[in-house]
């Protein structure tokens, strides 16, 4: 994949008086772009030892079952293992939100109370900052 690729996707700027990593998808991806812009993020992330993370994918508008299953089982783990911990809020558009949560395979907050990682989805990126911090 062409390293250009991930920044015309994915628009990441690290805030350092948040310790936030901020994702912006700037469209919907062809769904085999979706490894190669997650890899791009892991980068930035271990780049800065990061492990809050909001994901504005407001713009998208459906969600990958592959990609979901992959990032619950794999990609989150690997990254938590590597940063001490993961937090990660999808700030959604309310079409995604219900899109989302429809899924056969969603996994409600609850799910997370065992892992090294947490996903949350939100509609307010206040909300969504405030979760991650635990405010």
């Amino acid at each position: 994949m062409a390293s250009d690729i991930p920044a015309e996707l994915l628009q990441l700027t690290y805030r350092a008086d948040l310790d936030l990593l901020v994702g912006r998808w700037t469209h919907e991806p062809d769904t085999s772009l979706l490894p190669g812009a997650y890899q791009h993020l892991a980068r930035e992330a271990l780049a800065s030892n990061c492990r809050y993370w909001l994901q504005d994918i407001r713009r998208r508008v459906v969600n990958d079952p592959p990609t979901t299953r992959w990032l619950l089982a794999d990609y989150f783990p690997d990254m938590a293992r590597r940063l001490g911990g993961l937090r990660v809020a999808y700030l959604t558009s309310p079409a995604l939100l219900a899109h989302v949560m429809a899924d056969p395979g969603f996994k409600p907050l609850k799910y997370y109370a065992d892992k090294p990682y947490q996903v949350h989805f939100f509609g307010d990126e206040g909300a969504a900052v405030a979760w991650l911090f635990g405010l």
